[in-house]
């Protein structure tokens, strides 16, 4: 089997950094297409030997991108198609069956109640992702709660197949030589209590929130927060207000897998962790919560699919957090106070290992292409 991958973009994101890590260990040759910004991730799944081709797209209304994509989807002679965000979704849909791809896979990595990417889930919107969504053989979610919201949308649920994301497990375990190699590389006192926040620095994650917590903690107290975005600035000044400018750090986006030990990478963050807080109120999934239980830390989160799908036992140091920065506060002292548990990883991050996802994603691909053989139209 030869599949293409079209993605928006290959900044450092979770649907980007899924990317790679899925192509680490799917049986098939696979190749990537990103439409625009061909960043940090495409210099990786490089480094791993995967073909990148950078479309130039120049806007989502760069209608020319279409036929450059119908030609490179025609001349690889792919078997299958696998989009993934929203844009990508859009064009390649459309390129995979103009090319004479039928078997055409998408997956929904951030569909929320009310957003989508970051964008208001208005009726024109709505409108385009079904349209677009017709053209393909399989949408996958990667968690029930948001195979549910593609139901609510309108997609047919016999379209709909739940492949979750899934995490590096060897990557997370806790290192404690690479704790305190990281904490001596960012200036952190080995004795601080260290909060962590990853992810996209927009308001949607609400990383404000844990700033004025902070302010409401012992001096002792660090927030490291891990991702780049459009509200750095506003954060920073959000601390400065607080009058804990001192006490946090931005660390700006990190990869998965970095090439040295001088240059933390997202798991020696993570070890260099005590706590990790996702005030996010909308998750699709929350892979950084996961990922943070891989790396055997208690988590308080506001929005987690992917916890909150599993029965509590599987991850007894994860903690719904409704409310603002005074609940936040609470929680986290209330963590604090309970003392530093061992560092191993709970049921639910062994439950997203990559390595099922990725099997169950082969799945979704053998029906798809047998679908496909058959002749049988698109509902």
């Amino acid at each position: 089997m030869k599949a293409l991958h079209v993605i928006t973009g290959l900044g450092v994101g979770g649907a980007e950094q899924q990317l790679r890590l899925l192509l680490r260990h799917l049986p098939v040759h696979c190749d990537v297409v990103t439409l625009t910004n061909p960043g940090p991730v495409a210099h990786g799944l490089t480094a791993d030997g995967v073909r990148v081709v950078h479309l130039g797209m120049a806007g989502n209304r760069d209608l020319a991108a279409l036929p450059r994509l119908v030609r490179l989807i025609r001349r690889g002679r792919y078997d299958l198609v696998h989009t993934h965000l929203y844009r990508a979704c859009l064009y390649g849909r459309l390129a995979a069956r103009l090319a004479g791809v039928r078997a055409v896979v998408a997956t929904e990595h951030s569909l929320g109640d009310s957003q989508l990417e970051g964008r208001e889930l208005t009726p024109g919107v709505r409108a385009l992702y079904l349209a677009g969504e017709r053209l393909g053989r399989s949408t996958v979610a990667v968690t029930p709660t948001v195979a549910e919201r593609l139901r609510r949308w309108g997609v047919p649920g016999p379209r709909i197949e739940v492949v979750p994301n899934g995490i590096d497990l060897e990557r997370f375990r806790f290192d404690p030589a690479a704790r305190r190699r990281t904490r001596a590389r960012l200036g952190i006192p080995e004795d601080a209590y260290v909060i962590g926040g990853v992810g996209r620095l927009a308001p949607g994650k609400r990383f404000g929130v844990a700033i004025r917590a902070l302010a409401q903690l012992p001096e002792d107290c660090r927030l490291l927060l891990v991702g780049g975005g459009p509200e750095e600035h506003i954060l920073r000044r959000v601390a400065e207000a607080a009058g804990v400018a001192g006490r946090v750090l931005f660390t700006g986006e990190r990869p998965y897998v970095s090439g040295s030990p001088e240059d933390p990478d997202l798991p020696a963050l993570a070890a260099a962790m005590d706590v990790l807080v996702s005030p996010s109120a909308e998750e699709a999934f929350g892979l950084a919560v996961v990922e943070a239980l891989a790396a055997g830390l208690p988590v308080l989160y506001t929005s987690c699919p992917a916890v909150e799908d599993l029965p509590p036992a599987a991850a007894p140091g994860a903690r719904r957090v409704r409310g603002g920065a005074g609940a936040y506060a609470e929680a986290l002292a209330a963590v604090r106070a309970a003392g530093r548990g061992p560092r191993t990883a709970p049921e639910a991050a062994r439950h997203y290992c990559i390595t099922r996802s990725a099997a169950q994603l082969m799945d979704v691909y053998a029906a798809a292409l047998a679908t496909s053989s058959q002749g049988v139209s698109t509902p």
